[in-house]
Order: structure tokens, then sequence, then C-alpha cells
């Protein structure tokens, strides 16, 4: 009998560990981090403790359906990608009906959350993401176009208008702002990962970049990129929400990309050394300038 209640627990922590993966909760940390600062720049401090939970709670659940989604839409391309075949619909422990579901139901919870409990300006925003994510991105570009990751990229822009808009009920010019940098990150982002990982794309037929066009077409792009993306986090500045701190970081660490997607461009195949450390120095960016505009709060 105690055997049987362990198998039975051990079988449902795997259920629920399974739908807990379907979420991606990797990315979804990053996003809900960039909301979160969203909020504290918007109110000049940090917001009350239930607003915070519930809008954060609320993207969260969001962007969690989205990928849900995704994995139910990716199911075959995931099987043949060393990086995604353990993914739970994918490796078959999961239906795939049953991720769809659970995709479209978490989206609804927190739509209508978030419109009840916030705004619904947030709501829509929080919506927007879902949507441009799996259409635009997952079901329209992502097999069609090298420019899959640039277009639809800008879903996981969405964050901080989400931020921005629970706390004040409107969008304003930094919170666009906020927007577009994280718009300009994702392509010098992403195709670091797709050139040490651009096996896995062509295996699944995936046009990505690197595949496509060829390695120093896109490490070309990705430097242009990194520029633009150092123009725009300085723009942010100007508008007067954060103080000269800001501005001191978003320059270093604007520089700082520029100078890693200058190495990526020097090294050459089969070497991936830079790829990797472009990939994981883009995340250092991405928190730590947003954790800089909390500290550089204007109050």
């Amino acid at each position: 009998m105690y055997s049987e209640l362990v198998t039975v627990q051990r079988n449902w922590i795997a259920v629920i560990a399974d739908y807990v993966a379907l979420t991606k909760p990797r990315i979804i940390v990053l996003l809900v981090i960039t909301a979160y600062c969203a909020m504290v720049v918007a109110y000049g401090r940090l917001p009350g403790l239930g607003l915070t939970a519930v809008t954060l709670v609320g993207l969260a659940m969001s962007t969690g359906g989205a990928h849900a989604v995704n994995m139910w839409y990716d199911r075959d391309i995931d099987k043949v990608m060393r990086r995604t075949k353990m993914r739970p619909v994918a490796a078959g422990r999961m239906e795939p009906i049953n991720a769809l579901v659970f995709g479209i139901v978490t989206e609804l919870i927190s739509f209508v959350g978030l419109g009840l409990l916030t705004n619904w300006i947030a709501a829509i925003c929080s919506l927007s993401g879902f949507l441009f994510y799996v259409f635009i991105y997952t079901i329209w570009l992502k097999r069609r176009t090298p420019q899959n990751i640039v277009i639809g990229g800008a879903a996981g822009a969405f964050p901080p208008l989400v931020g921005w808009a629970a706390v004040t009920g409107h969008l304003g010019v930094a919170a666009w702002l906020m927007f577009l940098i994280i718009f300009l990150w994702t392509p010098p982002h992403f195709w670091a990962l797709a050139l040490y990982k651009q096996d896995d794309y062509k295996r699944a037929g995936i046009p990505m970049m690197p595949v496509v066009k060829g390695e120093r077409a896109t490490k070309a792009q990705s430097l242009i990129y990194s520029v633009l993306l150092l123009a725009a986090s300085v723009l942010l500045y100007w508008t007067h929400v954060v103080n000269l701190l800001y501005l001191v970081v978003a320059i270093l660490l604007g520089v700082a990309f520029i100078a890693y997607n200058v190495y990526l461009i020097r090294e050459r195949a089969p070497q991936l050394t830079w790829a990797k450390r472009t990939f994981k120095f883009s995340l250092i960016y991405m928190t730590t300038l947003f954790f800089a505009m909390i500290v550089a709060v204007h109050h």
C-alpha cells in the first residue's frame, strides 16, 4: 500500500513538473524582471505588494500560456532538435491537446485577472504579447524566414508595457523605449545561441539566420543591432525617468556588448567560444540594465 502511494505521488510530481516545463520558467524569470523594473520606474518607487503580485503572476501566466501553445505547435520540430527533444510534448510524456488547452486556459485566466485586478490596458498588452508570440512568431514566421527572430522577437518586448500600464493606466514614451531596448537586444542575443546550435536548426529545417545567410552575415547584423541597442538604451535617460547613474551603466554595458560582437565577428568557424560568451553576456546585459533602472529611478 505504501509503495503504491509513493508511486502515485511520484507520478503526480512528474506530471506537475511537465506542466511547469511547458511554461519555459527560465525565460519567464527574465520577462518578469523587465516588467517589474518598468513598474518601479513608472511609479518612481516600489509599487504596492498586491499590485506587484497580481501583475507579475498575471504576466507569468500569459507568457507561460504562450510557451505551452508554442510547444503544442512545434512538437514535430522539437522532436528532432537536441535542445528541445526532451520537452513534455515532443518526448511523448504529454498529449498535444493537453498542452494546447493548458496554454489557452492559462491565458484566459491571465487576461481576465489582469483586467479586473489591474486595468484593461495592462491586460491587452499582455494578451498582445501572447498573440504575437503564438501567431506572428510561432505559426507565421519561425519556419518561413530568417527574419523570424527579428520581427517575432517583439513578443518578448511586451512585459515592460504590461508593468508600466499596470501602475499608470497608460503607456508613456519611456515604456516604449524599454520595448525598443528588448526588441533590439533580441536578435544579437538569439543569433549568438543559433550560431552554436545551428546544426539543430538545420536538422529541423528552421531558416535561422546562420543557416540561411551564413555566419559572417549573421555576426555583422548582430553588431549593427548592438550599436542600435546602445543608442536606444541611452535615449531612455533623456525621458528623465532615470538619473545619470543609469546613463553611465547603459553606456558601459552597451560598449561592452558591442565589443563582444566585434570579437564574435573576428572568430572563425569552427570556433564557437565567442558565440557562447556573447550569448551569456547578453543575459547579463539585459538583467543588469533593467536593474540599473530601479537603482537610478527618479523619485
